[in-house]
């Protein structure tokens, strides 16, 4: 019997991987284009990091995580998410200077899997640390928007400012005060939060309070607080991004402050419709012990992504080189090399099959142009006329190809 799959995992295989491959190589140049280089973190870190920066009454916390012992008996913990591993590397680095990272590798949650939601998935995103600056913030969202944008996704843009440990206060207490009196509104999982974490209640789509008797956090900013939302918000409109404030959006993580955004899918049919999200912790790296140092980032599911973008084949073959007799498998590699290193994604048969076994493996491969390798010659078909060839580049690839090994 064949071992099944842990629940809520994928195995990600063609054809859906072609997509993956686009889109995640697609992130790469986009988020270095931005002068966000590559951090990678470990897969698993002490079970304290998340306590601390995700926080400890947190559901991804007390509910969520992957945690066991290792055999010295310290409890390490699989990343639910990025941004705490992220900024322990910064405070282990010095903590000091501006630090502008991308990541991208699986995070893992023992939630119960539906669409959009694994127990196993794919996140990417980026962290701009050091800089207080609305510039950082606006910066960051831009850079989502594009990213959202290129793989075709249709999203809204929600905007909120959760202010800051000076204004966040008085706000708390008297949204205590309203969800006491709202405790038949709330689900069963969140009625010991009202006290503890009371802006989890806020993120909760089961717990259904009055909308009209919450506080807005709009009315407690303080000045320095709405002063820099009101600069985000113009560094937007000055970019052109379209947005609208939601008052109830605070994130599912406990170290967001100031600035908090998401952009959510018009297409998905589910609940899970947020697609990419993220706001600032100014706070974080204080909570994990470390001096003051303000950041701002966003993380986006690829597996969500994907759901809510076109379907479409993803990337497929260049060209696929067919062979006829004499050419051998292994003498179609010495075509392929030169392709190859000119940038051009090549196939082929490696089985010496007869010439129309190839052609039907050509056609299923998706593949762009078909190579007809016939003794010393390759002749590219696919109804493209030379003209045609040589404007897409193939053509003259091919003839460099042959001329270097000899050919004609």
């Amino acid at each position: 019997m064949v071992i099944r799959l842990p629940k809520g995992t994928d195995v990600i295989g063609p054809p859906q991987s072609s997509r993956w491959r686009e889109a995640l190589a697609m992130w790469e140049s986009l988020s270095a284009s931005y002068g966000y280089e590559l951090v990678i973190t470990p897969t698993f870190e002490f079970t304290e990091l998340f306590e601390r920066g995700v926080g400890e009454t947190n559901e991804v916390v007390t509910k969520q995580m992957y945690t066991f012992p290792d055999r010295r008996g310290r409890s390490l913990s699989l990343r639910p998410e990025g941004t705490a591993g992220v900024m322990r590397a910064y405070l282990k680095k010095g903590g000091t200077g501006l630090w502008k990272v991308a990541y991208s590798g699986p995070m893992f949650r023992y939630e119960q899997p539906q669409g959009g939601r694994r127990r196993q998935f794919w996140q990417v995103g980026v962290e701009c640390i050091g800089s207080p600056s609305e510039a950082a913030d606006v910066e960051v969202i831009a850079l989502a928007e594009t990213f959202l944008a290129k793989v075709g996704v249709e999203t809204d843009l929600l905007i909120n400012s959760l202010g800051d440990s000076r204004c966040r206060g008085a706000y708390l207490a008297d949204l205590k005060e309203v969800l006491a009196r709202s405790r038949d509104a709330l689900c069963e999982n969140h009625l010991e939060l009202v006290d503890l974490n009371p802006l989890r209640i806020l993120d909760c789509s089961t717990c259904q309070p009055d909308p009209n008797a919450l506080p807005d956090i709009a009315s407690y900013w303080c000045p320095d607080c709405r002063g820099h939302f009101r600069r985000v918000r113009d560094g937007l409109d000055g970019l052109g991004v379209k947005y609208r404030r939601s008052a109830r959006l605070v994130r599912g993580l406990d170290y967001y402050s100031r600035t908090t955004f998401e952009f959510v899918s018009t297409t998905l049919e589910t609940t899970q419709a947020t697609v990419l999200g993220g706001g600032r912790y100014d706070g974080l790296a204080e909570a994990l012990g470390g001096k003051p140092a303000p950041g701002v980032g966003f993380a986006a599911g690829i597996d969500r992504i994907l759901m809510a973008a076109p379907p479409g084949p993803g990337s497929a073959l260049d060209v696929f080189l067919v062979a006829e007799k004499p050419v051998t498998p292994t003498q179609l590699m010495e075509w392929a090399a030169p392709l190859r290193q000119a940038g051009l994604r090549v196939g082929f048969d490696l089985d010496g099959r007869s010439v129309k076994a190839q052609f039907r493996a050509a056609t299923r491969s998706g593949a762009k142009y078909v190579g007809v390798v016939s003794g010393l010659r390759m002749e590219v078909r696919e109804g493209y006329d030379r003209e045609t060839l040589f404007k897409e580049g193939l053509g003259d690839w091919a003839e460099k190809a042959a001329i270097k090994e000899g050919r004609s």
